[in-house]
């Protein structure tokens, strides 16, 4: 055949293109499946996948159509999706182009995730106290792929920050069926051989069935029973897996996993050069300062004149003899004067002395007791003159000295007029009586009349 007759790759392109755009069939297609490869990029296109059991087909949706959803789409959700099929002329994919999408329940893979990170987070896995990273390791193990590039970005980042540790790799299976129990050897291996410090988990991006053997239990379990800190290092910064929830530290990318597990050996290399400093400069001062009040206490008056420091103590010894003889002197004052006290309460009780007392006592009362009498008959004299001088006072002879008499009449005092009666009465006066005849008898009101 000519030259002229074969196609050109771009001429193939376009005309397939054509093809798949003329196709009335494919110009609007209704299409469900499981959302894969999803990364949300914010006020820009969406690239994902769409995908079965059986087959996958790389879907676009544009900003202006992506807008438009009430939700937000999410790897290993089930959805609903109608668009058109075209083909990506430079790649020569064919793929959907996404106008319409609403959910359609949760993808088998997306459903088994949240049951099982239900599950370890009811048994308390992601709560448990988490192990701390070692500074300086000496011994890193690696579970990943041997032919990824996460070994290689591991290895690169550690050798240029801290190259005295040494990185030591446990091949793995990274994706498949089998991968899971080959992670789980890997990890119970790493932890048998007990030199290690650290433990690195590690695969690239992918799919959430590409990552799923880091979402199963086993090796969930692994990590969380490991002895050995865990660091993982599971897919891109967006994908969170058990096994980054499990683990002791997650990092988002292989390279951050290797700055994690090792420090900077320059940057600590110039650490210890500045604590050696601060220790020379900080052991510098200290001995300055030492050596200055040793001077000082070399110069002072203790080293110069010694005996000024005991003067002090020869003065309070000096005064504490003083104030002992004192308080000696005091208390034996003070012992004599009860002596002579108890010598002159013993000379007060002898009997002579006892018996003086009672005479002296029995005297004074008997003074005391004459008084009284003649204190007590003075006033009951008085008394007895004032009674007489009373009844005296009162005595009928005495008012009669007065001038005043009385009247009887058959020997009855006669008190009033009504009791009078003519005839002979009797006048008492205070000094005799007087025989009287009474003639008219008038009442008081009679006589204020007359």
């Amino acid at each position: 055949m000519a030259t002229t007759d074969y196609l050109t790759v771009t001429a193939l392109t376009q005309y397939l293109k054509r093809k798949f755009d003329m196709d009335p069939y494919l110009g609007k297609v209704y299409l469900t499946g499981e959302i894969s490869n999803f990364r949300l990029r914010p006020h820009a296109h969406q690239y994902f996948s769409l995908k079965d059991d059986h087959a996958k087909i790389n879907a676009i949706m544009f900003r202006s159509a992506f807008e438009k959803l009430k939700f937000t789409p999410e790897t290993g959700m089930k959805v609903l999706v109608v668009g058109r099929i075209s083909l990506y002329g430079p790649s020569g994919n064919y793929q959907v182009y996404v106008e319409r999408m609403e959910p359609d329940g949760v993808g088998q893979l997306y459903q088994a995730y949240e049951q099982l990170k239900r599950k370890l987070a009811s048994e308390g896995l992601f709560t448990a106290p988490k192990q701390a990273l070692p500074r300086f390791p000496k011994r890193i193990a690696v579970v990943t792929s041997p032919s990824g590039a996460v070994i290689r970005d591991i290895m690169t980042t550690t050798k240029r920050r801290f190259p005295i540790a040494q990185i030591v790799l446990y091949p793995a299976l990274v994706q498949g069926q089998e991968a899971a129990d080959d992670i789980v050897r890997q990890i119970t291996r790493a932890n048998a051989n007990g030199s290690f410090d650290t433990l690195i988990i590690g695969r690239g991006g992918g799919s959430i069935e590409d990552l799923w053997p880091f979402n199963e239990e086993k090796v969930a379990r692994a990590i969380a029973a490991s002895t050995l800190p865990v660091i993982s290092s599971v897919g891109h910064e967006t994908d969170t897996t058990i096994a980054d929830l499990v683990a002791d530290v997650r990092a988002a990318t292989p390279t951050a996993a290797a700055e994690l597990a090792v420090p900077v050996l320059s940057d600590e290399l110039v650490k210890l050069q500045q604590q050696q400093t601060r220790l020379v400069n900080a052991m510098a001062n200290r001995i300055k300062l030492r050596q200055e009040r040793l001077n000082q206490l070399m110069t002072s008056y203790v080293f110069q004149q010694p005996q000024r420091l005991y003067e002090t103590y020869v003065q309070r010894l000096d005064n504490a003899q003083q104030g002992l003889t004192q308080r000696m002197q005091l208390q034996l004052q003070q012992r004599q004067q009860r002596v002579q006290l108890v010598t002159q309460r013993l000379q007060s009780q002898t009997p002579l002395a006892l018996v003086r007392q009672d005479q002296q006592q029995v005297t004074v009362t008997t003074e005391r007791l004459t008084n009284e009498i003649h204190r007590y008959l003075t006033t009951q004299e008085n008394r007895v003159a004032q009674l007489a001088s009373g009844l005296d006072y009162l005595s009928p002879l005495k008012i009669m000295s007065r001038g005043y008499s009385y009247v009887t009449q058959d020997d009855q005092i006669i008190r009033q007029t009504a009791a009078l009666k003519p005839g002979p009465a009797t006048i008492h006066l205070s000094d005799g009586t007087a025989e009287a005849e009474i003639k008219t008898i008038k009442p008081a009101t009679e006589a204020k009349h007359d």
